[in-house]
């Protein structure tokens, strides 16, 4: 049976980027997530998790770098994007095949390293999927598919972290592997193998080699971020603004699993609090950026940054009174056991943190869109998103170490405090008026 090209048509093109954002959000999932949790519960500690999530998210961060390679080095003969789509999510298999048989508590380096290769392929992903999106959608298309491919990428990151938590009491760990490949093949199978993409308009004629080429876009890139960072003052305090934590992290991160597993949760109960996490976090984008629209996205954006800080100073101020403090080993015969109080208290926190996330993640989003320079927009936007990355990975990796060497309120409450810096850079967030035409 010759499967469809989803590209042909527009309900097509919509299930397409939405299942190709789908294989985006599961490596996230997966490994911040559910492997995350299954690590605390063997006994790693809080600082190396923290590092090990910390690097996930490093390819992200750097992802423009893969640009000017995706444009570059690829032929209408297979599709310019759909090649590289096709090839990273092959490679994505490969690496979680390869992460497989590997014992973490064990080998936790040379795991890192084969994972951080899961994500650097899915972010390179992501750079293809991205120009085949600006490719093929038309301008009507753009503000639905938008919202699908983010859709897609929370569910992809629930199917990776809630999904492969239900299955572990029943696979085992190693078998999740297997699961999460079946996933993203069959999204290849299906999806991309069908596709027929368009060519490209012509390229220009190349001076020199492809990796010349490639180095002189690089320059290029760097070169025009510079000029639209320095263009206004909004722009250049939209740098500040985004490598400043965006408001609390803390019970985003792996300081919420390590909870979880030492508060005595199963892998059900914890799977429960992720995918009801992703849900409410999902929907509250859409309201989150409504909200903005109307009422003014500094504004909102002050609101939803003081929120996320609240429920993780209640939580670690109840930890504080229940005695609480430092990491205990799950792998304790005689561990502590929470109080009633203290698990509601770190549910509710979790939830309600979830709530204040998703309002701000689609605000700031479209905040940074107000003051990128038309000209540049390309550029500078993508510069602000990959330094937001950059924001997750070093956050995660700092509270690691602070877990372990001033306990869980201490490092909840620097991350509140952290998280509301950012704050007095918004009054400079400004878009820049456009000059007025003389009389």
């Amino acid at each position: 049976m010759k499967l469809p090209d989803l590209l042909a048509s527009k309900p097509g093109r919509l299930f397409a980027f939405f299942a190709l954002y789908l294989t985006e959000g599961i490596p996230l999932g997966f490994t911040a997530t559910a492997i995350a949790t299954q690590m605390r519960r063997q006994g790693l500690g809080p600082t190396e998790i923290g590092a090990f999530v910390g690097t996930l998210y490093l390819p992200w961060a750097f992802k423009w770098v893969m640009g000017p390679f995706v444009d570059v080095l690829s032929t209408d003969r297979f599709g310019r994007r759909r090649m590289w789509i096709v090839l990273t999510q092959i490679m994505m298999t490969v690496m979680l095949l390869a992460a497989m048989p590997i014992n973490f508590t064990a080998e936790l380096k040379f795991f890192t390293i084969v994972i951080f290769g899961l994500n650097f392929f899915a972010a390179t992903q992501d750079v293809a999927i991205d120009a085949l999106a600006c490719n093929v959608l038309s301008e009507k298309e753009r503000g639905l598919a938008n919202g699908l491919m983010f859709s897609g990428a929370y569910l992809g990151q629930a199917v990776g972290g809630a999904g492969v938590l239900f299955l572990i009491p029943y696979t085992g760990l190693p078998a999740t592997f297997v699961f999460v490949v079946a996933v993203v093949l069959s999204v290849t199978l299906f999806v991309v193998l069908p596709m027929r993409e368009p060519k490209g308009p012509p390229r220009a004629r190349a001076e020199g080699s492809a990796l010349a080429t490639v180095g002189r876009e690089l320059y290029q890139f760097g070169r025009d971020a510079l000029r639209a960072f320095t263009g206004s003052r909004a722009a250049w305090v939209g740098v500040i603004f985004a490598l400043l934590p965006g408001g609390a992290y803390a019970l985003s991160l792996s300081l919420q699993s390590n909870l979880a597993v030492e508060f005595g949760l199963n892998d059900r109960k914890v799977a429960q609090l992720a995918l009801a996490s992703t849900v409410i976090s999902a929907a509250c984008c859409v309201v989150g950026g409504w909200l903005s629209d109307r009422f003014g996205r500094r504004k909102m954006l002050t609101l939803f940054y003081i929120g996320t800080a609240i429920p993780g100073l209640c939580l670690a101020w109840i930890m504080f009174r229940e005695g609480w403090i430092m990491p205990v080993d799950p792998q304790w015969r005689d561990r502590p056991v929470p109080s009633g109080m203290l698990l509601s208290a770190f549910w509710t926190a979790c939830l309600a943190f979830a709530v204040f996330q998703g309002l701000m993640y689609g605000t700031r989003s479209a905040l940074f869109m107000d003051i990128t320079t038309p000209a540049v927009a390309a550029t500078q936007f993508t510069a602000y998103m990959a330094m937001m990355n950059l924001v997750i990975s070093y956050s995660a990796t700092w509270q690691g170490y602070a877990i372990e060497a001033w306990g869980y309120p201490m490092t909840l409450t620097l991350d509140a405090v952290a998280g509301l810096v950012c704050l007095l850079c918004l009054p400079f967030m400004v878009k820049p008026q456009a000059p007025q035409a003389k009389a």
